[in-house]
């Protein structure tokens, strides 16, 4: 009896396109509670014997309402990258509505920064080659990082020495206006909801929130004449929750303010949900990888 031939194929000696998921990785402990982060690292990184390159990192934020950030989400979706040759961390903050105000967020964020670059070497991390993408509150999370690196008004003293500036932003249907999602909800009777919200992040004090909000707003911190890293914001037209325009808005201060800007609306698309899709992560890969892979 014959046989069909037994094709043959090569090996894969170094692992290559071969990740893991290393969960609850603490990266901060100086506000007396365990802040964790999850990483998808290379198979490789075990393996001394193994010739591998420092791969650059993409950092995750998840949208929660600036609440706390649910770490697991979109690890199905970011193990594409990591078999891209990323490195992928998603980072958790402390929870606007369990007595943390702006800026703790953003500062849990930047300490995570710092973190991972202090301990590139042991993660295969290339420190240099480092992007932030967020979601929803984590859009408005990774805008900030962006707009704000390495400001030391949201520094904390944990991993001193080590920087938390990016070389490139994604947000998707990121809050980058807060003012005037004040009024946003106004228009819409969402007064309530939104002052509850507000309350927690800018505290009890109704006369500070107009300066709060102003200075949690990424749009306030685009400046002529200074250096910021490239964008890519995506946005639904149909978002309820965070206004298309409040893309529009991001969109149009970086490019009056010389920053390099690419934007895409996603025709009819809601919030999270139907925004979705292989072109859409078809297009931040593209971004990240024109980016971080040259």
């Amino acid at each position: 009896m014959s046989y069909p031939e037994i094709k043959k194929i090569k090996r894969n000696p170094t692992l290559e396109g071969q990740a893991y998921l290393r969960q609850n990785v603490v990266y901060s402990v100086r506000t007396g509670e365990e802040l964790k982060m999850s990483l998808l690292l290379p198979w490789n990184l075990d393996h001394p014997q193994i010739p591998k390159e420092p791969k650059p990192l993409i950092v995750f934020v998840q949208g929660s309402a600036w609440t706390t950030p649910d770490l697991d989400f979109e690890i199905p979706q970011l193990a594409q990258f990591a078999r891209e040759g990323y490195i992928v961390a998603t980072v958790g903050h402390r929870d606007s509505q369990k007595g943390h105000p702006f800026p703790a967020y953003l500062q849990d964020v930047k300490c995570a920064v710092r973190y991972l670059r202090k301990h590139a070497a042991e993660y295969g991390i290339d420190a240099e080659r480092v992007a932030i993408w967020g979601t929803s509150s984590g859009g408005n999370t990774a805008l900030l990082v962006g707009t704000t690196g390495d400001d030391p008004r949201y520094e904390t003293k944990e991993h001193e020495g080590y920087s938390d500036s990016v070389c490139a932003v994604v947000s998707c249907f990121g809050p980058t206006d807060l003012i005037g999602m004040m009024g946003d909800a106004q228009k819409v009777g969402n007064t309530a909801e939104f002052e509850f919200v507000a309350s927690c992040l800018y505290g009890p004090d109704k006369s500070l929130w107009e300066e709060r909000a102003k200075e949690m707003s990424p749009v306030s911190h685009v400046e002529p004449g200074r250096k910021y890293p490239p964008f890519l914001l995506l946005h639904g037209t149909a978002d309820t929750m965070v206004s298309y325009d409040q893309m529009l808005r991001m969109y149009h201060r970086l490019c009056d303010c010389g920053a390099e800007t690419q934007a895409y609306q996603v025709e009819g698309a809601e919030h999270e949900l139907d925004f979705w899709s292989g072109e859409v992560y078809h297009i931040i890969g593209e971004f990240l990888k024109e980016k971080l892979m040259k």
